[in-house]
């Protein structure tokens, strides 16, 4: 027997407990539940599989000739998730700068400011599309309103958590010669934060592009609405090039985006 098998052997044994058994059938219980109440059962995609496979065939032989009328399309997906990251990443810079316990003291400004925050994280990307569509009418601008709040949700979270864990050392010292808050957050709190702030809006991109894509099926501009318009008429040749063109970006964006948060983070 080697060592490691030993090592393994001695290790301590946690002692069952009966409410792990219950937690388990619980568990168990709201699964059967939840598939008898939603009534889905997985025959049903059996049952039906022919004419996905006839849906899946006719995609497999793309349309070339749409490709020059899909590539502006994609060009306008992308350019709202430039403009939805951009928008929203400036505003969550400046808030999450507000919320950091570390940069303002008043506990009761950062609670009530991240309430706020809150409860715009929980909003879901489709529904700030739909109400943007009613508020401006359908088009990108409704699309890159969506993503900025969208963007906004989910950069402010992570980078004022980062911000709060950035080294004290800097700040004291500047606090203590005297020096005010803009001084302080340009020359102690800035240089510790920038890589990751950069790299979070490169992520939140990411999510963006293929966010956009959806958010065109509620009207909110981008090749979503086209999307969805091939496959109202079942045109799913046309729909097979828009698929393919949405992949092929998403995959080089997806890509690039992560190699630069890496070379970032080293």
């Amino acid at each position: 027997m080697s060592n490691r098998d030993q090592d393994l052997m001695e290790l301590p044994k946690k002692k069952f407990h009966i409410m792990n058994l219950v937690w388990a059938i619980i568990m168990i219980a709201g699964l059967f539940i939840s598939i008898n109440v939603t009534n889905t059962h997985i025959s049903v995609l059996f049952e039906n599989f022919s004419q996905f496979a006839d849906i899946f065939i006719q995609m497999a032989h793309p349309d070339w000739s749409y490709f020059s009328a899909v590539v502006p399309l994609v060009l306008e997906t992308i350019k709202m998730a430039v403009l939805g990251t951009v928008i929203g990443s400036v505003v969550a810079f400046i808030y999450s700068l507000l919320i950091a316990r570390n940069i303002v003291k008043n506990k009761v400004v950062t609670g009530v400011l991240r309430f706020i925050m809150n409860i715009i994280r929980t909003i879901p990307d489709l529904l700030l599309g739909a109400v943007f569509v009613a508020i401006v009418g359908i088009g990108p601008v409704a699309g890159i309103l969506a993503l900025s709040v969208f963007t906004f949700g989910v950069v402010v979270k992570l980078f004022y958590e980062a911000i709060e864990t950035i080294d004290p050392g800097p700040i004291e010292a500047l606090t203590a010669v005297g020096a005010n808050k803009l001084q302080i957050i340009w020359f102690a709190v800035l240089p510790q934060i920038m890589t990751y702030f950069i790299s979070y809006c490169l992520y939140a991109f990411e999510i963006n592009v293929r966010a956009s894509t959806v958010l065109g099926y509620i009207g909110a501009g981008g090749i979503g609405l086209y999307l969805q318009q091939t496959l109202q008429v079942f045109d799913y040749a046309k729909t097979g090039t828009i698929i393919i063109v949405i992949i092929v970006v998403v995959v080089i964006i997806d890509y690039v985006s992560s190699k630069s948060r890496e070379a970032l983070m080293r």
